[in-house]
């Protein structure tokens, strides 16, 4: 296997999997699956995240072709820099079960909402209510939209998703694509399977350090590295 691969395949795995451990995408993951099917829980989650992954790492594999590799490459070692302060700073700044209550009375009230419509769409319910329902829901089940669209607004604009956009920019995007996907499998499986509890055992600080460390190590190492033509 090429070992440009290897490497983006490493890098996006660790970077994923420390920066989605414990973040509210993650939290979100795990409360939903306490309160509707993991399968279906599962299923919307890993999709938006695959989809969410897949874009980032295409828009940063264009991005050397529409600005100069030297530029995406100084771009890419400021931002894993960024991210790094940030993530420690994070660590030492905020509670360790701040995010988990805030993302627990988010989805609260959004579930309550949906709680009706989603016990009326049975087996047998007739044409004229399938007619009546929005589009997607007739091919979907809407607890699974219900999963994609949280996780994957809630990932649009996130650290993880800029890092991911910077990374594919400096390494083997194919690498990245198979070392993301199989990060977020990772982690939403952890989260869907292992509900509430077990997001409430993580210690946020220590997986903040974490990926705060491992953000600098990457940053250290683009700086040091030369720039391809």
């Amino acid at each position: 296997m090429d070992l440009s691969i290897v490497q983006g395949f490493t890098k996006s795995l660790a970077m994923t999997v420390l920066s989605e451990i414990g973040d509210k995408t993650f939290f979100a993951a795990a409360i939903l699956a306490m309160r509707h099917p993991r399968r279906l829980v599962l299923s919307g989650c890993l999709g938006a995240l695959i989809v969410m992954t897949i874009l980032s790492v295409v828009v940063g594999w264009a991005a050397p072709n529409l600005i100069p590799r030297k530029w995406t490459h100084h771009i890419t070692t400021l931002l894993f820099l960024g991210f790094g302060l940030w993530s420690i700073w994070d660590a030492f700044k905020e509670g360790e079960a701040e995010d988990l209550d805030e993302v627990e009375k988010e989805l609260n009230a959004d579930i309550k909402s949906n709680v009706g419509e989603a016990k009326k769409s049975g087996k047998d319910a007739d044409d004229t209510k399938k007619q009546s329902r929005p589009f997607l829901t007739r091919f979907f089940s809407p607890i699974l939209l219900q999963a994609f669209s949280i996780t994957f607004f809630g990932e649009w604009g996130d650290k993880s998703q800029i890092a991911t956009i910077g990374l594919a920019a400096d390494e083997n995007p194919v690498g990245v694509v198979l070392g993301g996907i199989l990060g977020q499998a990772l982690c939403t499986t952890a989260a869907v399977l292992g509900g509430k509890s077990l997001a409430s055992q993580i210690s946020e600080k220590i997986v903040a350090l974490s990926g705060g460390i491992l953000f600098i190590v990457f940053g250290i190492q683009s700086f040091l590295s030369t720039v391809e033509s």
